[in-house]
């Protein structure tokens, strides 16, 4: 067959066949009488062999080695080919984020597309001061991507610049809170703390919801972050946490404070004060834990706080005694 021919029924250009046979990966069997070049059926067969280990990614000189080698196994190579192919993958996804981002930037030119991509790589920066740079940038009317805001915030160890992230996604709006949301699946704790965090200063109902379902979190840090942000907003799902962060000493004081608030009415106080007693009763022997749940009686409103007081005043443990008689003087006084 001659090479015209093969190329067309192999798809492999004249071409390149003429490169396979250069480098003797190829050679025609034999020649026609005007010296032509013709391929035999195991020529034919061996262009296709070369065809398929090219579409596994092998170079050339690596199909010559596969091909004319006895000795040679594919394992290793297989082996190799699969950890470049995942480089080759990892690589292209970032760049393809990267190309993402900036087309959310909505680039108005070619400044602004520079203007983006410096931004991006500042937020990668090893500089804490050039990646919280980065994060305020927004104050100066750049657009950051919030997708880089999102995840430069769920991974950043760094306190100010932690702060400076939290506070750009707050201003940023959008899908802040959907790209914070995925960081409450993460399997890391820090992660989810972070993310948290995050939630905790964006307002609306949206941020509100992903909170409300971090109260179930297993890690006490995020269970704390998101009771404490929905308390200042008024939820009253963050009320059994609260107390457990007082019985257990985690961010009591704060805590404390934000049953106050959610305190607001009578009825909402006696439910609180009703909590509040019923995990009393139940930590009998932590003398501190009661301790600290008899204090936070101090800022509940209400009859129920009040009778359950007197009943604390003459407790058994001295010290949860006198802290309830010294909070039921203070309300006489007031």
């Amino acid at each position: 067959m001659l090479i015209g021919e093969v190329a067309r029924r192999s798809g492999v250009s004249a071409r390149m066949l003429r490169h396979y046979e250069s480098l003797g990966l190829v050679r025609p069997s034999g020649r026609t009488g005007a010296g032509y070049r013709e391929y035999s059926p195991q020529d034919i067969r061996r262009v296709f062999h070369i065809e398929s280990l090219r579409s596994l990614g092998l170079s050339l000189r690596e199909i010559g080695r596969a091909l004319d080698d006895p000795g040679f196994t594919p394992a290793g190579l297989v082996d190799d080919l699969i950890h470049r192919t995942r480089d080759r993958i990892a690589a292209e996804t970032e760049l393809l984020t990267r190309l993402c981002r900036i087309d959310a930037a909505e680039p108005a030119d070619w400044e602004d597309v520079l203007q983006v991509v410096a931004l991006l790589q500042a937020l990668g920066s090893p500089s804490a001061d050039a990646r919280q740079r980065a994060a305020l940038s927004s104050a100066q009317g750049v657009s950051v991507p919030v997708e880089a805001l999102a995840e430069a915030a769920l991974g950043e160890t760094d306190p100010h610049v932690a702060g400076a992230l939290r506070w750009a996604l707050a201003q940023a709006g959008g899908c802040g809170p959907a790209l914070l949301a995925k960081g409450l699946a993460s399997p890391v704790a820090a992660v989810r703390q972070r993310a948290a965090q995050c939630l905790a200063e964006i307002p609306g109902d949206e941020a509100a919801g992903h909170l409300r379902g971090a109260l179930a979190d297993p890690d006490d840090g995020v269970r704390g972050r998101a009771a404490l942000a929905l308390g200042t907003r008024g939820a009253a799902e963050a009320v059994p946490t609260l107390i457990d962060m007082i019985a257990a000493g985690r961010n009591d004081t704060d805590a404390a404070d934000a049953l106050s608030g959610l305190a607001g009415d009578a009825a909402a106080a006696d439910r609180i004060a009703t909590a509040v007693v019923d995990r009393l009763a139940r930590d009998t022997s932590d003398a501190a834990a009661r301790g600290r749940l008899t204090q936070a009686l101090a800022g509940i409103p209400g009859t129920a706080a009040a009778g359950a007081l007197v009943e604390l005043s003459r407790d058994a443990d001295r010290a949860v005694a006198l802290t309830a008689s010294y909070l039921l003087w203070l309300r006489d006084a007031r």
